[in-house]
């Protein structure tokens, strides 16, 4: 396992990060998913990430009590908040009240006594900038969290935010986590470059793009019965997307050859390109098997030529260009 710098700070994540959205305190039993976090963790995995909303909850204790038999500060620990936790008019966003009570709740549900990283799930119009960073700053300074974060933020609320915590003399982000895989590049023309000149590091989630380039749905075909794209319930993420569309499960086949030529499974080849960029500080894979985190776990390390990447976005450069 390698492991990367956190944007410009110190601390430092394996490269390839375990998370629980759509599995732990769901769809994986709480024993298969404390196995599965434990053996990533032998093989060198030591960022795991969740959030409150997860499972409404169910997710953070789950993890809560697989880190438990740990060593706890060998455990870069995430979880994340703004989404409704109830039916009242402060259960949601980012006001002080909201991320403070949400924050010993999370703290309750994990078990723990701090949280390495705490990350904004998503930018709140409603919520004065100012508000926030101080909140933050709070939280840190009580040892609640060591270190902030964004997730799917915008460009210029990125910079905005780090200029509002730069002029209240307060702890700045550190971290971004957007949505990046070889079928969904938006972040690369803005979100990336403000990010990197401001020190955050992009904690990528769905590198796979949910399943899709793994390479397991075939164009034409009927979807796999075990798949994520065939339950009713996680399904609803696939259906109707553009990565799901014939086109873009054509390029995957184009995509699988090259992966071949240099002795990599389709997946591996996708995570490898998304950990291309330096700025990349990891991305997070999850799993419903031990043998999902092995196969992917082979992409850690994988340096990718510039023939190969030349290759890769030749084949993609069609897809990009409808988006």
């Amino acid at each position: 396992m390698e492991y990367r710098k956190l944007g410009k700070w110190g601390v430092k994540i394996s490269e390839i990060g375990l998370g629980s959205w759509l599995t732990y305190g769901g769809s994986v039993e709480a024993q298969d998913a404390t196995a599965q976090m434990h053996h990533a963790f032998e093989c060198g995995i030591n960022f795991f990430d969740t959030a409150n909303v997860y499972a409404a909850g169910e997710s953070e204790k789950v993890v809560g009590k697989a880190i438990k038999s740990l060593k706890r500060e060998s455990v870069v620990l995430a979880t994340k908040v703004f989404f409704p936790m109830g039916e009242g008019p402060n259960d949601k966003g980012l006001s002080r009240k909201h991320v403070f009570e949400q924050c010993h709740e999370s703290l309750r549900r994990l078990g723990t006594d701090y949280i390495d990283l705490y990350q904004c799930h998503r930018f709140d119009p409603d919520v004065p900038l100012e508000e926030l960073v101080v909140t933050m700053d709070i939280l840190c300074r009580q040892g609640k969290i060591l270190y902030w974060g964004v997730s799917e933020w915008p460009a210029d609320q990125i910079q905005a935010v780090v200029d509002c915590a730069q002029q209240l003399n307060c702890p700045p982000p550190v971290s971004n986590q957007p949505c990046y895989n070889m079928l969904q590049r938006d972040i690369e023309k803005d979100v990336v470059p403000v990010s990197f000149k401001n020190g955050l590091g992009q904690i990528v989630f769905s590198p796979l793009a949910q399943g899709v380039l793994t390479g397991k749905y075939k164009p034409g075909s009927e979807v796999p019965a075990d798949s994520r794209a065939a339950s009713d319930r996680d399904g609803v993420f696939l259906r109707g997307r553009a990565t799901m569309s014939k086109e873009s499960l054509e390029k995957v086949q184009q995509l699988s050859l090259i992966a071949k030529e240099i002795n990599l499974t389709m997946g591996q080849l996708a995570l490898a390109w998304c950990l291309r960029l330096k700025e990349v500080s990891a991305v997070i894979i999850g799993a419903r098997k031990i043998s999902q985190i092995d196969e992917n776990l082979q992409a850690g390390g994988v340096k990718l030529s510039g023939e190969i990447v030349a290759r890769v976005d030749k084949i993609l450069k069609q897809v990009m260009a409808k988006r």
